[in-house]
């Protein structure tokens, strides 16, 4: 068979883009994007992307060069993701929370060519270029106004921005012959890591990771043809977790939402039929608190899909009590979505709702579409045994993981290995029966006396306490041990008892875990606050976290 070889007909570059073509045949008369007032069908979508993307070129926008948005979940935000690297670019979405200073250094960092602003971002990003050096050329701008934001691009903001997202799409040829990538290995995406642990990096992804991942997302999640999604998952987040391009296969309708609340969640899945979600475990959070405020069942069931942070068993619980029915999984930036997943066996559903919570708060096994997941140690690189305590790091190798770290081949040689392994800096533990189980990242890992504890474990056991709203366990120094733990706790309403707030004091909580822990898991410091600070992805800043318990003093009761 030597003479069988590949050819044009057989290796035509894979790329996600093709999902938007196919999805205006297959369901052009179809609803694509809802947002207010705004609706758009597959046929519409598919128009919009070409025309925008053909703008982009006739503004000077050559392949490989690099357009950024800071914008929320609206309809621009979900178009830019095809109309960019439809015009041969690579997509860098910033979100939204970010300071200025950071801003700036991103769209230097990324060489961004044009920059896609939304109307209530614009003064941040204006601030964020003037601390350009006089020597950098800034980005283009372009502003994007909606149904929200119908306000004109008048004489002022024409001084900074060349013309209105809108203006740009009535420009462009619908006909644009969009540029497919010459190898499925060119980059499509540039994304930041949100920074919870260090600097942020830039990840590319190319055209090939993203429709794996895109692919594989859909499987393993079992989302049938024409879902019905509801946005409450930052598309700036690791692109969505693929499901921007991921709707577009299925022929999914993109509920869009500028900004959300639990109301606002439970008022768009009544409105239009929500079956599908996605969001990190603080939204898993935000929805099951709603119980204080009798929020009743949902009518019909919504799968929601978390990953971001190992979700504490009592949430997944009671978020399920509510009606939902929640998948778990694991990935990174670097992998561009979901590559481990706690796949479900059916004869787990016999078990009490308290055990199928804890089984379902582990990550599990790898995806179709990755090649291998292992726990090892990070010394020998040799698999940790599979017994459910022994700790390592998490190691994946598969077709999604990222290109590399953008103009830092220091940092993608730490991690992507001459064995073919990336290394994720995450701490986990291997189960007997091939299920991986996060324990924490690699800097969150306390030593105390000599013992490493999860600080993970300690955050579980905090959050079955009915009166914790959010819980953040760090290292504190400490001269006779080195590290004990430190927990940083916010509560929920007390609804008018008062007793709630009084109660939360350092040894209640402290009591709380030595009743449920060993002994040196157990927080030695308790710190109350209104709000833990996060991340735009609802992440728990635990690097600040980590700061405030090095700056305390001796005192053994805090209360900020």
């Amino acid at each position: 068979m030597e003479h069988l070889k590949p050819s044009p007909a057989n290796s035509s570059p894979l790329t996600p883009l093709g999902f938007l073509e196919r999805a205006a045949t297959v369901y052009g008369d179809c609803l694509s994007i809802i947002y207010n007032t705004t609706s758009y069908t597959w046929s519409h979508t598919h128009r919009r992307c070409l025309q925008l993307a053909s703008c982009l070129s006739s503004l000077g926008i050559k392949p490989g060069q690099v357009v950024s948005v800071l914008a929320p979940n609206i309809p621009a935000m979900y178009e830019l993701h095809f109309a960019v690297p439809m015009a041969g670019a690579i997509l860098n979405s910033i979100n939204t929370r970010l300071d200025a200073r950071t801003v700036s250094i991103l769209l230097r960092h990324s060489e961004s060519k044009l920059l896609f602003v939304d109307y209530f971002s614009k003064s941040l990003v204006l601030e964020a270029i003037s601390l350009f050096p006089g020597s950098v050329k800034p980005p283009v701008l372009v502003l994007i106004t909606d149904d929200e934001v119908s306000e004109p691009l008048n004489a002022s903001l024409a001084v900074d921005f060349i013309d209105t997202y809108e203006g740009l799409v009535g420009k462009g040829d619908p006909d644009f012959k969009w540029i497919r990538p010459k190898s499925e290995w060119d980059p499509i995406v540039l994304n930041y890591t949100s920074g919870t642990t260090s600097s942020p990096k830039g990840v590319v992804h190319c055209h090939r990771g993203c429709f794996v991942i895109a692919v594989d997302s859909l499987v393993d999640w079992s989302v049938p043809k024409q879902p019905v999604f509801l946005w409450t998952l930052p598309m700036f987040h690791a692109n969505g977790w693929s499901y921007p391009w991921g709707m577009a296969a299925v022929g999914g309708i993109n509920i869009c939402v500028r900004k959300f609340d639990a109301p606002t969640i439970y008022r768009l899945i009544r409105e239009h039929s929500v079956t599908h979600m996605c969001g990190a475990p603080v939204v898993l959070n935000m929805l099951s608190n709603s119980l204080a405020d009798n929020q009743t069942k949902l009518e019909n069931p919504v799968h929601i899909l978390t990953a971001g942070a190992p979700p504490p068993a009592s949430i997944l619980s009671r978020t399920e009590s509510l009606g939902f029915i929640v998948s778990h999984g694991y990935g990174l930036t670097e992998t561009g979505g979901i590559v481990v997943s706690c796949a479900w066996k059916p004869q787990w559903n016999l078990f009490p709702a308290t055990e199928r919570a804890r089984l379902k708060a582990r990550q599990g096994v790898r995806t179709i579409g990755m090649t291998e997941v292992d726990v090892v140690d990070p010394e020998s690189g040799v698999s940790v045994k599979r017994d459910g305590s022994s700790l390592g790091e998490i190691v994946l190798r598969g077709g999604c993981l990222m290109l590399g770290y953008f103009k830092d081949p220091v940092s993608t040689s730490k991690c992507v290995t001459e064995k073919g392994w990336f290394y994720t800096g995450d701490v986990g533990v291997m189960h007997p029966d091939g299920y991986l189980e996060i324990k924490d990242r690699s800097k969150d890992v306390i030593i105390s006396g000599g013992e490493n504890l999860s600080s993970v474990e300690v955050e579980s056991v905090l959050y079955t306490n009915p009166m914790i709203n959010e819980a953040a366990v760090v290292a504190r120094p400490d001269e006779f041990w080195g590290e004990t733990p430190c927990a940083f706790v916010s509560l929920k309403k007390n609804n008018g008892d008062a007793s709630n707030q009084e109660a939360a004091t350092e040894k209640y909580i402290i009591e709380y875990c030595r009743a449920r822990l060993p002994h040196y898991m157990v927080p030695k410091t308790v710190v109350v606050k209104k709000e833990l600070p996060k991340t735009s992805t609802g992440k728990i800043k635990k690097y600040e976290l980590r700061e405030m318990a090095k700056a305390m003093g001796s005192s053994r009761i805090s209360r900020l």
